[in-house]
């Protein structure tokens, strides 16, 4: 895991010889496959979209003044949540969730802390289904300064509680990374990667997780090299999407998994090119997935349907610096929304057709690429959320319609 970072990165020291040096290989091949264009839009390009963004209040915590660090929001059975943290002097956090009942109107949620790294935690993936939420966050720490990671589970007193884990359930010599916390009908799986490759972390009800790594069909194997990036529930369980590098490969290629426990896991192959391709977030449009990664020296789109998975539109470019990433993707209205970092600066994008052709749409604020800035979105119908941080300060935006 990456010290100071609390994105579900991992650090180069944190791994074990055998995976540092497959990691040491992969960013010296994203390195290169992403040497290119700087992403400005050319001249014949669609012009982006500049939606009525309008920036939203939200309460101070309660506790000593500080800057908001906002990291994810999501929503369920009627209520928003959003989730980060309190920033204070020199490298203080303490964690900071607000709800609200229309997306516009917040108050702050009550934090209650079980741990001294749980007190200083900044909270960075939010999820609920059926009216639970259920939050995953971290802080640096320790000898070698790695993520010290905490779940978090509503009360039925609206408050937002860490879950008391075993050191070595997230952290231990087999981490690599804790990435994010999703939520369905059979209840809640934290996504990540340890040593042994793919690994996810379930629970029923967030109260307590269990992890499951090295498993058949999800773990590193014979096959090649993987790494889970993010799932989502679907009819007969769930999705999850990521990557693998083949024997003798040094670069990635898309991968899907299914599983109707999360307990035991299939490989579901995806199309991929002949560059660096892997598949960072996933959603479903009217019931069917559709996924968006890094795809060669750009962001591209797949989806998933009765024949397998098919390659959709590209969209975008990587800067010749910085690591590019997917830091969001949610649906609106019945279009895919993503948010990507391209090494330099944060953006968002479109689609109105699952995937096909791409659009991007104007940001409130411009947001550069950092170890301490974040973009995240989500949608309901009638509502999208947007929630930023500059590094400098955290503000979340609302619209109804992208239309602009």
């Amino acid at each position: 895991m990456r010290g100071g970072r609390v994105d579900g990165t991992a650090p180069p020291h944190a791994f074990a010889p055998a995976v540092r040096r497959t990691a040491a290989l992969v960013i010296v091949c994203l390195l290169l496959v992403t040497s290119c264009r700087s992403g400005t839009p050319g001249p014949d390009e669609t012009p982006p979209l500049r939606p009525d963004w309008r920036e939203l209040t939200l309460p101070a915590p309660s506790g000593a003044p500080g800057r908001l660090m906002l990291r994810d929001v999501t929503a369920c059975g009627g209520r928003w949540y959003l989730v980060g943290a309190v920033g204070g002097p020199g490298d203080a956090t303490r964690p900071a969730a607000w709800t609200s009942a229309d997306g516009v109107s917040w108050e702050s949620v009550r934090i209650v802390a079980d741990s001294y790294y749980g007190r200083q935690n900044v909270l960075y993936s939010v999820a609920c289904a059926d009216g639970r939420v259920a939050a995953v966050g971290a802080k640096s720490g320790g000898a070698h300064a790695n993520p010290r990671v905490s779940s978090w589970v509503r009360r039925a007193d609206g408050a937002l509680a860490e879950v008391r884990a075993g050191f070595e359930l997230y952290g231990g010599p087999q981490a690599v990374n804790v990435a994010r916390m999703v939520a369905g009908g059979s209840g809640f799986m934290i996504v990540g990667n340890r040593v042994s490759g793919a690994a996810v972390w379930l629970s029923e009800a967030a109260g307590e997780f269990e992890i499951l790594e090295g498993a058949p069909g999800l773990a590193t194997d014979e096959h090649g090299v993987t790494w889970l990036f993010d799932a989502t529930p679907v009819d007969g369980g769930w999705l999850a999407v990521g990557g693998i590098i083949g024997p003798g490969r040094i670069d990635r290629d898309p991968l899907a998994w299914r599983s109707s426990d999360g307990w035991s896991w299939q490989r579901v192959p995806v199309p991929g090119t002949d560059e660096y391709d892997e598949l960072q977030r996933v959603v479903r449009v009217d019931g069917e997935p559709v996924a968006v990664g890094l795809r060669g020296r750009a962001f591209g789109g797949w989806r998933a349907g009765p024949d397998g998975w098919e390659r959709a539109g590209g969209f975008g470019a990587a800067a010749s610096s910085g690591v590019p990433a997917v830091r969001g993707l949610s649906i609106f209205d019945g279009q895919v929304v993503t948010a990507v970092n391209d090494g330099v600066r944060h953006a968002l994008w479109t689609s109105a057709d699952r995937g096909a052709s791409w659009r991007s749409v104007a940001l409130p604020r411009e947001v550069p690429a950092g170890p301490v800035s974040s973009v995240a979105v989500f949608g309901e119908p009638g509502r999208l959320l947007l929630v930023l941080d500059d590094g400098a300060a955290g503000a979340v935006f609302g619209l109804s319609g992208l239309a602009g």
